[in-house]
């Protein structure tokens, strides 16, 4: 019964990150808007993995290491903060163990809540300060006018 479910669980995690659809032609690979190391935690299996983010476009990209050169590189997940992001914001209440806390609270079906952890309280106010304004950027109230 276990495997069961921890094989659903993966094909559902290799669906949304191999999904080529969801990167609407964007080449994460050249000129981001920020990028940055973050820890994220797992969206099933609730662990702390360091992930190299890029954002750009209205999407937010993570990759298991920095060498994000070509298109070759597959993103291991991203989310269309524009279409999905409801909000991004301090943490701090709600992951009192760790160093830095931010979330982005979502309205997609793959994601509830993410969290992540920057390296510093700047680092998490810069990340806080462009999701924010990529969501507003990218929303599709806004796109409509």
């Amino acid at each position: 019964m276990v495997s069961l479910i921890w094989q659903a669980a993966m094909e559902a995690i290799q669906r949304s990150y191999t999904a080529e659809e969801d990167y609407d032609g964007v080449e994460y690979w050249t000129n981001p808007e920020k990028s940055g190391w973050l820890t994220k935690q797992g969206e099933y299996i609730k662990t702390w993995r360091r992930r190299w983010f890029v954002l750009k476009q209205g999407k937010l990209f993570w990759f298991k290491d920095s060498n994000v050169n070509s298109p070759d590189v597959k993103p291991r997940g991203v989310i269309s903060v524009g279409a999905n992001c409801l909000a991004v914001k301090c943490a701090q209440d709600i992951i009192f163990n760790q160093d830095f806390p931010f979330q982005i609270i979502t309205n997609s079906y793959d994601y509830d809540t993410l969290y992540f952890l920057a390296d510093s309280v700047k680092e998490k106010n810069e990340w806080i300060s462009s999701i924010g304004r990529s969501i507003i950027q990218h929303s599709p109230s806004l796109i409509g006018n």
